[in-house]
Order: structure tokens, then C-alpha cells, then sequence
């Protein structure tokens, strides 16, 4: 329960060190990379999670693998995640990260499931009608789902439209079984 709130907390810290240099969306990609890396590779989990690696070696590879490379800040923000122990939620840290960014520049994460591959002039009109109805700029992950038959169903935060054939046959089937 505690750990949405610990990565939130962390999240804006990064955030705010981000808006003070100016870096708010070269901090995103850096943590959304790091986060992306220490998930893909065991090795580096491994490194970074066990407890029979000292920290003072976790804290010595972390600088060396940024330093140089990355924003002070950023470097200084992953040495305390390392310090207090809390890089198994970078994941988490990251996609809090993001919600940030979203909030700061008027734009939403919207999950769009179509039957098939959409074609790019499709996928243009859905972003293009979901932006006007939302009021803010949408950033869409489209993927397919062949088990809709037709349509659309939209996530965008906790908010579910689902048009698509399979939920209107349901709805249709409900209400000829009087249920």
C-alpha cells in the first residue's frame, strides 16, 4: 500500500529538480530508460536488489555508469533512491514521473483497442475526435484485439468507452433475456 506513495514522493522530487534546470523531459526519458534496463537485464536488478552487495559498490557502479552521461541532479536523485533502498520501484517511479509530465503540458494517456491493425488516416481521426471531447492532447497506444469483432474501446485513466460489437452484442443479449 505504501509504495505508490513512496515512488509519487520520489517522483515529484525528480520532477522538481527536472523543472529547476530546465530538464523536466530529458529527466523523464533518463529514469523511463533506467527503469526500462534495470526490469530487462537480471543482472543489473540483481546487482542493484541484493543484499549481499554492499551499497557503497551499488552506489559506485550507479556513478560511474551515469556520470558524465546524465544531469547531476539526475545522477545525485539515483544515488539516494540506491542510499535508502528503493530501487525496485523505479518502474513505479516512472510511470508517476510521467503522470507529472502529462499534467504539466494538458495531455492524457489514452489505451485504444481496435479489432485490427488500424490504418495511420483511422488512427489520426480517433486521436483527433478523442483531443476535442477531452479538451487536452492525447497520446495514444493503439493495439488490436480481434475478439472486439468491431469498434473501439477507449481507456484514459480509470474511464472505460467501450463501443465495440462484442459489448453491444452483450448489451443487446441482456436486454432480449430480459436481464
Amino acid at each position: 500500500m505504501r509504495e505508490p506513495g513512496i515512488a509519487r514522493n520520489y517522483a515529484e522530487a525528480l520532477f522538481e529538480l527536472g523543472e529547476r534546470a530546465g530538464e523536466s523531459e530529458q529527466y523523464a526519458d533518463l529514469l523511463d530508460a533506467l527503469a526500462g534496463a534495470v526490469s530487462a537485464d537480471e543482472r543489473i536488478r540483481q546487482m542493484l536488489e541484493s543484499p549481499g552487495v554492499p551499497k557503497r559498490a551499488r552506489l559506485a557502479v550507479v556513478r560511474k555508469a551515469l556520470e558524465g552521461r546524465t544531469p547531476p541532479g539526475f545522477v545525485r536523485w539515483v544515488e539516494a533512491v540506491v542510499r535508502r533502498g528503493r530501487q525496485a520501484l523505479l518502474g513505479m517511479m516512472s510511470r508517476e514521473y510521467q503522470a507529472l509530465l502529462d499534467v504539466k503540458f494538458e495531455r492524457v494517456q489514452a489505451g485504444i483497442t481496435l479489432a485490427r491493425k488500424a490504418d495511420p488516416a483511422l488512427q489520426a481521426e480517433i486521436v483527433a475526435r478523442l483531443t476535442k471531447a477531452l479538451g487536452k492532447t492525447v497520446v495514444p497506444h493503439f493495439k488490436e484485439n480481434p475478439a472486439l469483432l468491431g469498434g473501439v474501446m477507449i481507456r484514459v485513466g480509470d474511464r472505460v468507452i467501450d463501443g465495440s460489437v462484442r459489448h453491444r452484442m452483450a448489451v443487446l443479449r441482456k436486454q432480449m433475456l430480459g436481464g
